[in-house]
């Protein structure tokens, strides 16, 4: 069954460098609960934010701390992760290689550029999505992820995403990065409980040798 696609939005011109951050040992329990380790390593990233952004070639740093991930193999489970944007996208290498950024000791997830976008992502309260997708070689990750997203504007009310795609080397060949109109259990519920998602979704991705693999986020700071 076909579902409308969105109307899709220019895409952001930047560059987006996603680091995630360990502050305690990597949990295979779902609940990331907020511990007072992973608050002060939170606080300690927040700190770093405004030396960050003073720089020309930064646009914005988020800091995000991990409230849900599932336990499938390849997830990253960071508890914590940033999100920065460069001015421009010939700069990323330049931020990502930087004492500021070098210093916070980060594992670069993925560097890459928004290569679709559906409304804004950016609010600052709410549940945030980093939906990581491994392709089999040859994949057109994007393509793919645009032919299902239909369905989640339709089926869950989600009604912005921020597509990123790699422009180096990532474990992934797309993340994409949504704001949730509910909390994760709520939308993976609102996925895993409806037989189109099975049907649909999940079969697209499969006969493309893609899997999903998300990871649920509260925002702790956004610079702008």
């Amino acid at each position: 069954m076909p579902y409308p696609l969105p109307q899709f939005a220019v895409p952001e011109p930047y560059g987006f460098i996603y680091l995630g951050f360990q502050a305690e040992p990597a949990q295979r329990l779902p609940v990331h609960n907020r511990t007072p380790q992973r608050h002060r390593a939170a606080a300690w990233l927040v700190q770093a934010v405004p030396t960050l952004v003073r720089r020309p070639d930064v646009v914005s740093v988020r800091v995000f701390r991990a409230v849900l991930i599932p336990p499938l193999p390849g997830v990253p489970r960071y508890d914590l992760a940033m999100l920065i944007r460069t001015a421009r996208v010939d700069q990323m290498e330049t931020v990502r290689t930087c004492a500021e950024v070098s210093a916070l000791d980060g594992e670069q997830i993925l560097a890459g550029v928004n290569a679709a976008r559906i409304g804004d992502t950016e609010t600052r309260t709410g549940t945030f999505l980093f939906n990581h997708f491994t392709a089999a070689p040859g994949t057109d990750a994007e393509a793919v992820w645009r032919s299902v997203t239909g369905w989640y504007t339709t089926k869950t009310g989600v009604d912005n995403s921020t597509a990123l795609r790699p422009t180096g080397p990532s474990s992934f060949a797309l993340v994409n990065y949504a704001r949730l109109p509910a909390g994760p259990i709520r939308f993976l519920s609102g996925q895993l409980t409806r037989p189109s998602f099975h049907r649909f979704v999940r079969a697209t991705l499969d006969a493309h040798g893609m899997r999903a693999l998300p990871a649920f986020h509260r925002l702790v700071h956004a610079s702008a």
